[in-house]
């Protein structure tokens, strides 16, 4: 199928859609709950549209067909606000009420009450975690599927760029919780490893708060070279503009929750970016794909398209295909197992590349880093970082369709 046939826009969408139904498809439920309010609203709004427009786009389609009968989904969202509790109470009314075989969410806090929730007998429901905090595929949840990469692959990534530039000191002032937590104890690890020193460790809730003075006083008094911050991107640019505002001439390493272009398109002055590490800009990262993916997403939401939209979008294609090759709507351990049958993904179909999936539930793809220096953006590398062998590398740079150098560069 050509690239400009996969994607189309929504009014050709909603048509399919109901030719679909006028067909008797039946419908298959799947679940979204995470922040949709809030400071973190717009964070889960793009999560939310990427698994939507998946959904469209197979509906559109016909949907998939198992064992003989057509099947088409059914999507239904419910906010959160990043609170553990009411995203169980979310998930379970929506297993229960509406059978949803599986459950969006992109927050860890979020994501760890689910795995407490989500392998009960008789409500049994796969969850689809949009985060890189390693626990969540080291919990041993046999049903949930983790679409992003370990943080720990970020991180020493970004301390090697850091520390390349001549930076030696560093004060973290990043997001609150066990994602930040953990984004914290590993950048310290690594960054002290290398031979550099963290003059400032603050944790601040980048969910509820827009103020950051005091952490940011606290944190520039150090005078380090960089700040480690992030956390949702519409938030992290707050940070940005008030640490700049205060006189901070250094540079910034972001988390990969926080993406260079979700806030540089926030930026009252981007110049104020100078000296940003982080997760490359979507449009950094080109596929054959990508163009028609971002055009949809632009005319749908009217939304840049960001990674979050990206990686769920995608991630919702793989369960449709694992649900189709499990043959069966119900049984979630089957779906679950087939997981490992629907990769490679590749960027001629969609806007990013899924090589595979770990035994623990973790999804590979490239990690992608980008940087800011003189005002540019610097092209982005694209991070194997999976691959133990030479053999290994060649195979999956065989199948690569993006233009972005690929890069072995393997971290355990």
């Amino acid at each position: 199928m050509k690239t400009g046939k996969h994607f189309i826009f929504l009014a050709a969408v909603i048509l399919g859609m109901i030719w679909v139904a006028s067909a008797g498809a039946q419908e298959i439920v799947i679940g979204y709950t995470g922040p949709l309010s809030g400071p973190a609203g717009e964070y889960g709004q793009d999560c939310l549209n990427g698994v939507e427009m998946a959904i469209l786009e197979i509906n559109a389609a016909g949907g998939i067909a198992i064992k003989g009968k057509k099947h088409t989904f059914k999507l239904l969202k419910m906010d959160d606000r990043v609170n553990p509790q009411t995203a169980v109470n979310n998930a379970m009314q929506m297993r229960s009420e509406s059978k949803a075989i599986a459950i969006f969410n992109p927050v860890f806090g979020t994501i760890a009450s689910l795995m407490k929730v989500n392998t009960d007998q008789k409500n049994e429901f796969i969850i689809m975690g949009y985060t890189s905090t390693p626990q969540a595929s080291e919990m041993g949840n046999k049903l949930a599927v983790i679409t992003t990469i370990p943080l720990t692959v970020y991180n020493r990534l970004e301390a090697n760029l850091a520390w390349a530039k001549g930076w030696r000191k560093g004060a973290m002032v990043v997001t609150a919780g066990a994602y930040g937590d953990e984004w914290r104890k590993a950048f310290r690890k690594e960054w002290e490893k290398n031979g550099g020193s963290i003059t400032v460790d603050k944790a601040t809730n980048y969910y509820t708060r827009t103020d950051f003075a005091g952490p940011l006083t606290e944190a520039l008094a150090s005078q380090p070279d960089f700040l480690l911050i992030g956390g949702p991107s519409t938030t992290t640019a707050l940070i940005v503009e008030q640490a700049r505002a205060k006189g901070f001439e250094g540079g910034f390493v972001m988390i990969d929750q926080a993406k260079l272009d979700a806030i540089h398109a926030m930026m009252e002055r981007p110049l104020g970016m100078e000296g940003s590490i982080g997760v490359a800009m979507v449009s950094g990262i080109p596929y054959p794909a990508s163009d028609a993916f971002a055009k949809n997403n632009k005319a749908n939401y009217r939304r840049n398209v960001t990674w979050e939209t990206v990686v769920n979008y995608t991630g919702m294609h793989a369960l449709a295909k694992a649900i189709a090759a499990a043959g069966t709507t119900t049984d979630t351990r089957a779906i679950r197992a087939a997981f490992p049958r629907v990769f490679p993904l590749l960027g001629d179909k969609y806007p990013m590349e899924i090589y595979g999936i770990t035994a623990n539930g973790r999804i590979l793809h490239a990690a992608v880093i980008q940087s800011m220096k003189h005002g540019r953006f610097t092209q982005p590398q694209a991070y194997i970082w999976w691959a133990r062998t030479q053999k290994e590398f060649n195979q999956i740079k065989k199948m690569y369709k993006g233009s972005a150098p690929l890069v072995w560069q393997q971290v355990d």
